[in-house]
């Protein structure tokens, strides 16, 4: 777990963004080039917001927001929450016109950050992406997680999940980097809390992400003993299952560790037809909130459009209410 944070995030060399890249990409030259990035060693935090604890009942979002290809009008949907849980942001990339998307959607909302990077990326990204393009360079590259919130983020983390290097060796969008992990404890009127937005692989199997649950709630335990948790995020769930997000051994694994299961109803996807993902192969349900030494209410489901009815992500946005603290676990 890096507990580094910085004010920004050490941008890529230029050569790396444009130059040519190792040719057969291999394994050991994708670790070999992740070593050399301190962006993906580091977390940025950043934001003003008062000083109080949050005051139960709060309300807790999360959202792959695809890119963020419309901070404003994103931002905008998620008006009213207390913490919100993001995963696939662009920072400095060419398709979302370079811009620091988890930062302009927390000044919007008044919120802290903490955002880390998930995957350096190589290219423009696919051919979709490359027609919302104006330029044709990336200024930094980051695409990642983000926590925002209404209170101070204490303790900001970053977790790599074990990963296999898919992205590196996929010729049509090469990354560098892996799936992760972003977190923080935040004060709240019954006590600490910790909140964590996670991006599972989609490119696996499922014992794939079943390892990196495992790995994600061992380091947890570690540096966050006895506090209640709420995980949040695109958990890719039936992802080479056929589409069965029943078949996952992840939930298993968080049941055994303490976590409880909430998506909303079982039988409504999360996925959704969008401008970048224009005909998906099937729906799925991917989205989820695991919570360990908390009362939840509901989980919704909120469909991605903006007021003119236009998709804002191919994933529906999570929504659920944190009602109280088990006190067993205080």
């Amino acid at each position: 777990m890096i507990f580094l944070t910085i004010d920004r995030i050490p941008d890529p060399p230029r050569a790396l963004l444009e130059g040519p890249q190792p040719d057969p990409r291999t394994l050991d030259a994708h670790h070999g080039l992740c070593a050399d990035l301190p962006a993906l060693s580091c977390l940025e935090t950043g934001g003003l917001t008062g000083d109080a604890p949050l005051p139960l009942p709060l309300r807790v979002a999360a959202w792959n927001l695809e890119r963020c290809l419309f901070p404003e009008a994103s931002a905008l949907a998620l008006q009213g929450a207390d913490v919100v849980l993001l995963s696939e942001m662009d920072v400095g990339m060419a398709r979302t016109a370079q811009r620091h998307t988890p930062v302009e959607i927390g000044r919007k909302l008044g919120m802290a950050h903490a955002f880390g990077v998930e995957f350096v990326e190589l290219g423009l990204g696919s051919e979709t992406e490359r027609s919302f393009c104006l330029d044709d360079f990336n200024t930094r590259g980051f695409h990642g997680n983000a926590v925002l919130a209404k209170a101070p983020l204490i303790c900001p983390f970053l977790l790599r999940l074990p990963g296999q290097g898919r992205w590196y060796l996929d010729a049509g969008q090469p990354r560098l980097g892996g799936r992760i992990a972003v977190g923080a404890r935040i004060e709240t009127s019954a006590g600490p809390i910790v909140f964590v937005s996670t991006h599972l692989e989609s490119a696996c199997e499922a014992d794939h992400r079943a390892a990196q649950m495992q790995a994600l709630i061992g380091a947890l335990d570690i540096a966050f003993p006895g506090l209640p948790v709420l995980i949040g995020g695109d958990l890719n769930t039936g992802n080479h299952t056929g589409g069965d997000w029943r078949a996952e051994p992840l939930f298993e694994i968080a049941a055994a560790a303490g976590f409880t299961r909430h998506g909303g109803p079982e039988d409504q996807p999360t996925t959704r037809p969008s401008l970048i993902t224009r005909f998906p192969e099937r729906e799925m349900k991917l989205d989820w909130f695991l919570a360990r030494g908390l009362t939840l209410g509901d989980t919704y489901i909120r469909p991605s459009l903006d007021a003119a009815g236009r998709p804002l992500s191919d994933h529906e946005r999570i929504e659920t209410t944190v009602l109280g603290v088990v006190p067993a676990m205080l």
